[in-house]
């Protein structure tokens, strides 16, 4: 978060032992581990640091997306879950995605949990928080992506549909609920994730890490 260029930081609050970790040009308030510990929610761990931010701003499907540059993009339609969608952030980041783009409403804001989940990763790729997540995969595709819905019905495998020269934007669904009928429509290709029989489906975080390693693999 620190090292982040972009993060506008109110204050930092660190033990002494903490502040000498501290870059140079980061001057925090100096208070003991008890002191901290009172400041912060139960069972927060903070290893003598704390910080408070104000949130990242979003950008806009245009200036995180565009143009397509060869990096895939990581669409999230619904999910709702913090943990899941830190998860993403991360595979996102692993896997050399240009930005992660959520659904306005539905999707959790950048707060400790997700941000804690992500491991930092929300830091290192810039998210789009879209109104209208079908108009957004078409802007997508006006800018050069190939658009693929991920779901386990699909006839089509992934790895046959990422037979495309151009860019991928991969479009998961929530949990439990999958891609609305609307978002998935807007999608150029629907594959799926070959899996065992025995089992149903994945959950989407880890649906997400096999499709941008795929994705990346294949180009």
């Amino acid at each position: 978060m620190l090292a982040n260029p972009v993060r506008k930081v109110e204050r930092v609050i660190a033990t002494r032992n903490a502040a000498s970790r501290l870059p140079d040009n980061i001057e925090p308030h100096i208070l003991g581990p008890d002191a901290i510990d009172g400041m912060l929610p139960p069972g927060a761990v903070h290893q003598g640091l704390a910080v408070r931010a104000f949130p990242l701003e979003p950008h806009s499907v245009e200036t995180a997306c565009g143009p397509a540059d060869g990096r895939s993009v990581l669409v999230l339609d619904g999910v709702t879950d913090p943990q899941n969608v830190g998860a993403a952030f991360r595979s996102a980041v692993a896997f050399g995605a240009r930005a992660v783009i959520l659904q306005d409403r539905k999707s959790p804001q950048m707060t400790g949990v997700l941000a804690k989940a992500a491991a930092g990763a929300i830091e290192l790729v810039p998210h789009v928080r879209a109104v209208n997540l079908g108009r957004a995969v078409e802007e997508l595709r006006a800018l050069g992506y190939l658009t693929v819905a991920l779901e386990g019905e699909a006839e089509l495998a992934l790895d046959e549909a990422l037979n495309d020269p151009r860019p991928v934007a991969l479009v998961l669904g929530a949990e439990g609920k999958g891609l609305r009928p609307g978002v998935a429509e807007a999608c150029e290709k629907r594959a799926r994730i070959p899996i065992a029989s025995v089992m149903e489906s994945l959950n989407v975080s880890a649906a997400a890490a096999v499709a941008l390693y795929e994705a990346k693999r294949s180009r």
